[in-house]
């Protein structure tokens, strides 16, 4: 197993820290690619997620240097029951099959063949049985197969980029799942008083601000969000923004 240099080490602490704070994923997953080219001897990547309406149909390709198109996993890839498995991994295409076998495959004859490649290393990500996406890194006609120091350097990032996918589809949901103050009146019955109090709550604006633009007193406030909350469900403001857009 070959042993990591400590610039090695720093380029996949760099690597893991913009995984998680990198806040736009296309970027994330643009800049993930171009570091690896520091660690991992590739000519070509692409990095695809999973679409979370279909999960085994691939889109938002991010690539370095080949094109976005897709690499029809779907039709043709053979180890598409890994592929789709939920779980990540990492593995050489060469493990699942001998590559006198791999290179008479249509899909080699169809997606490999045209871009010059021979050779590639794929990354599953998968996070609670739900297959999130996949990278795959390729070498060209000529070079060696890559070797077991590149699965245990992809294997040490695979469930950080996982675990980030995972979290971003959960925000996502949270996101689509918002109602607007008007949706959440009309669904719950509210009166005009709390939906003005309502409104005033998403706004930010504390008891005593609330108590003065409306002309009540606290007590006569706090009924009203007690209200709210009891006909909502929710216990608290957190609930609340949790529950409801800022925006209409």
């Amino acid at each position: 197993m070959k042993t990591l240099e400590t610039n090695d080490w720093m380029i996949l602490n760099s690597i893991i820290y913009k995984i998680y704070t990198t806040e736009d994923a296309d970027i994330m997953r643009e800049q993930f690619l171009e570091q690896m080219k520091m660690v991992l001897d590739f000519d070509s990547a692409d990095f695809f997620l999973a679409d979370r309406k279909e999960s085994k149909h691939l889109i938002r390709p991010v690539t370095y240097n080949c094109d976005d198109e897709s690499p029809m996993y779907d039709e043709m890839n053979s180890n598409r029951g890994i592929v789709y498995s939920g779980k990540s991994l990492v593995y050489r295409e060469t493990d699942m099959i001998s590559d006198e076998k791999r290179v008479q495959t249509e899909y080699y004859q169809k997606v490999y063949r045209p871009n010059n490649w021979h050779y590639a290393i794929q990354m599953i990500l998968g996070r609670n049985k739900e297959f999130l996406g996949v990278v795959t890194f390729y070498r060209t006609i000529g070079k060696d197969n890559f070797q077991y120091d590149d699965i245990f350097i992809l294997d040490m990032l695979k469930d950080h980029l996982a675990f980030r996918l995972y979290k971003d589809g959960q925000q996502k949901d949270e996101r689509a799942e918002k109602l607007t103050i008007t949706e959440v009146t009309e669904k719950y019955e509210l009166t005009k008083r709390e939906h003005t109090i309502l409104q005033l709550l998403m706004q930010g604006k504390d008891n005593h601000t609330i108590c003065e633009e409306l002309s009540i007193s606290v007590n006569t406030l706090k009924k009203h969000i007690l209200n709210i909350y009891r006909k909502l469900g929710i216990r608290n403001r957190v609930q609340m923004f949790k529950m409801i857009k800022e925006k209409e």
